[in-house]
C-alpha cells in the first residue's frame, strides 16, 4: 500500500482529496497521512517517507516552491515524487514546480476523482520506474568496469601470441578493432539514464554479441577467467531481458488509447500464440488443455489479447512446479453478461495473503529462484486490461497453482 502526504491548509479541501483517494474496488488502496502547515508537513515527510507529497502551493507559513525545495535537501532528486496543487491560472507557477523537481501539477477546481488518483498512481509509478532505471544504470556500469578490466588483461595475453604467431597477430587486431568498438559502445551506454528504454537493446546486443565473439576467438589459460566470462554473459542476459520488457511496456503505455476493434477468433489466437511456445511447452513435457466452446469469438483489440493470453502461458510455463509435470486449461466464457478468459495450472502458486496488494505491480517477483523474469508480465497484463475497461481475479494457492480469470469488460462496445 502506497503512502502519500497530503499538505494544505484548507479542511475543506484536505477532506475532498482524501474522499477522492479513498479505496475503490478494482484499484490500489492509498494511505492519505494530511499535514495544514509546510512545518507540519515537512516533519511528516522526514518521519513518514511518503511515497507521493500531493502539495498545495498557499500554505500560511510558507509556498510550495520553498517547501519543495526543502524535501529536495532530505531527498535524492531522482527519489522524489512530489505533484503541486495551484489555483487557476498559474501556469507559470505549474512551470516552476515542475523545473524544481515536482512529476506533475494539478489546477485547483479542475480535476475530479478520477483524474486526481490517476495523476498521483501515474506519479509514483513514474518515480519508482525512474529509480528501477538508475539502480540498473549503475549496475550496467559496474558490468562495464569489470569486462574493461578482463578485456585489458586479455590484450596482454593476445600480445604474447601474437609474438608467436603470424595468424594470431591477424586474431589480435581483428579482437583490438572489437574492443574500440566496444569502448565506443561503453561509452553510449554511460548515458543509459538519459535514454529511454527502447534506445537500450541496441548497446546491449552489441555487447551480447562482440562476447560471444571474444569467447570464441579467444585462448583462455586460467579457468577462473572463463567462469568470470560466463558470469558477465549471464548479466548482459538478464539486462537484455530487463529493457525487453521495459521496452514493451514504454510501447503500450505510449500507444495509441483508441485501437480498433475486431473480431477474434480464440482458436486462431491460441494457435498463433503457440506459434511462439510450443517449444517451451514441448520441453517441458507440458499439458494443455483448451475449450472455447461456451464463447469461441469476441471483439476485442487482437493485439491485446494475444499480449494477455501470451504472457499468462508464458507465467505458467516459467512457475511450474519442479516435481510434477505442468498441467495448463485454458477456456473461455460468459459470466454475469461478461466475457472471462480463464487460464489455470497446477504450478508453483503465489502466497495471496501476503503478495496479493503487490501481485500487479511494476518489478514485482514472487518466485525469484524459478525462471528469469523481471515482474512486467503481470503488470502489463493489468494495464491492457483496465485501459479496456476490464478487471482480473486471481485465485491461488502457494505449491498448489494458479487461476487467472481476465474479465474482458471492454470487449462489447
Amino acid at each position: 500500500m502506497k503512502r502519500v502526504l497530503l499538505i494544505d491548509d484548507n479542511a475543506g479541501d484536505r477532506l475532498l482529496y482524501r474522499r477522492y483517494l479513498a479505496p475503490r474496488e478494482g484499484f490500489e488502496r492509498l494511505e492519505v497521512v494530511e499535514a495544514a502547515t509546510g512545518e507540519e508537513g515537512l516533519a511528516l515527510f522526514r518521519g513518514q517517507q511518503p511515497d507521493c507529497v500531493l502539495l498545495d502551493y498557499n500554505l500560511p507559513d510558507t509556498d510550495g516552491l520553498a517547501l519543495l525545495e526543502q524535501f529536495g535537501q532530505l531527498a535524492a532528486a531522482d527519489t522524489l515524487c512530489v505533484v503541486m496543487i495551484t489555483g487557476g491560472g498559474s501556469e507559470t507557477l505549474a512551470v516552476r514546480a515542475l523545473s524544481n523537481g515536482a512529476l506533475d501539477y494539478l489546477v485547483k477546481q479542475q480535476f475530479d476523482r478520477d483524474l486526481l488518483y490517476k495523476t498521483v498512481v501515474h506519479a509514483i509509478e513514474k518515480n519508482e520506474w525512474r529509480q528501477y532505471v538508475s539502480r540498473y544504470h549503475a549496475e550496467l556500469q559496474q558490468v562495464n568496469r569489470k569486462l574493461r578490466d578482463s578485456l585489458a588483461e586479455l590484450t596482454v595475453v593476445r600480445q604474447e601470441l601474437n609474438d608467436k604467431n603470424a595468424h594470431l597477430r591477424l586474431a589480435n587486431a581483428e579482437a583490438q578493432a572489437r574492443n574500440r568498438q566496444l569502448d565506443r559502445t561503453n561509452q553510449d551506454l554511460d548515458n543509459f539514464v538519459y535514454a529511454a528504454s527502447h534506445d537500450l537493446k541496441q548497446p546491449v546486443n552489441n555487447l551480447t554479441g562482440l562476447f560471444g565473439e571474444l569467447r570464441r576467438t579467444a585462448t583462455f589459460h586460467d579457468p577462473e577467467e572463463a567462469v568470470v566470462l560466463r558470469l558477465f554473459e549471464e548479466s548482459l542476459g538478464s539486462l537484455s531481458t530487463t529493457i525487453t520488457d521495459l521496452a514493451t511496456v514504454v510501447q503500450e503505455q505510449r500507444g495509441p488509447i483508441e485501437q480498433a476493434f475486431e473480431q477474434v477468433s480464440f482458436e486462431g489466437l491460441m494457435a498463433e500464440v503457440l506459434g511462439n511456445l510450443r517449444p517451451q511447452f514441448a520441453a517441458a513435457q507440458a499439458h494443455l488443455a483448451s475449450d472455447f466452446s461456451a464463447l469461441p469469438e469476441l471483439p476485442y483489440v487482437s493485439g491485446s489479447l494475444r499480449t494477455i493470453l501470451l504472457n499468462l502461458l508464458g507465467n505458467a510455463l516459467k512457475y511450474r512446479h519442479p516435481e510434477r509435470a505442468l498441467h495448463v486449461r485454458v477456456r473461455t466464457y460468459k459470466a454475469d453478461g461478461q466475457p472471462v478468459l480463464e487460464v489455470s495450472d497446477n504450478g508453483l502458486g503465489i502466497d495471496l495473503e501476503r503478495h496479493g496488494p503487490e501481485l500487479f505491480h511494476l518489478f514485482r517477483r514472487f518466485h525469484p529462484q524459478a525462471g528469469e523474469g523481471t515482474g512486467v508480465g503481470l503488470f502489463l497484463i493489468n494495464r491492457l486490461v483496465q485501459t479496456h475497461g476490464g478487471t482480473i481475479e486471481v485465485d491461488s494457492e502457494d505449491g498448489t497453482g494458479t487461476t487467472f480469470r481476465v474479465r474482458l469488460h471492454g470487449a462489447f462496445p
